[in-house]
């Protein structure tokens, strides 16, 4: 069964490591700055840093969580 992630071109990819992101930024011109703005882009934010970040060991990574399974049975 092929997984979802592994599915998706790079640029599909990127958009979903973006796309959070710059809604973030949207609501914040739209609503102004407030409390629901600022954690919706500190979410934002995270998530587009641990997309970028994780990127290079994604393959192995995910290798490695299906090591981990078979290892636990």
């Amino acid at each position: 069964m092929p997984s979802l992630f592994l599915s998706l071109t790079p640029y599909a990819r990127v958009a979903t490591a973006l796309i959070p992101f710059v809604a973030a930024i949207l609501v914040r011109i739209l609503m102004g700055k407030n409390r629901v703005t600022g954690v919706l882009i500190s979410i934002g934010t995270v998530w587009f840093m641990i997309n970028i970040l994780l990127a290079p060991y994604s393959v192995r990574i995910q290798q490695d969580l299906l090591e981990i399974r078979y290892i636990f049975r």
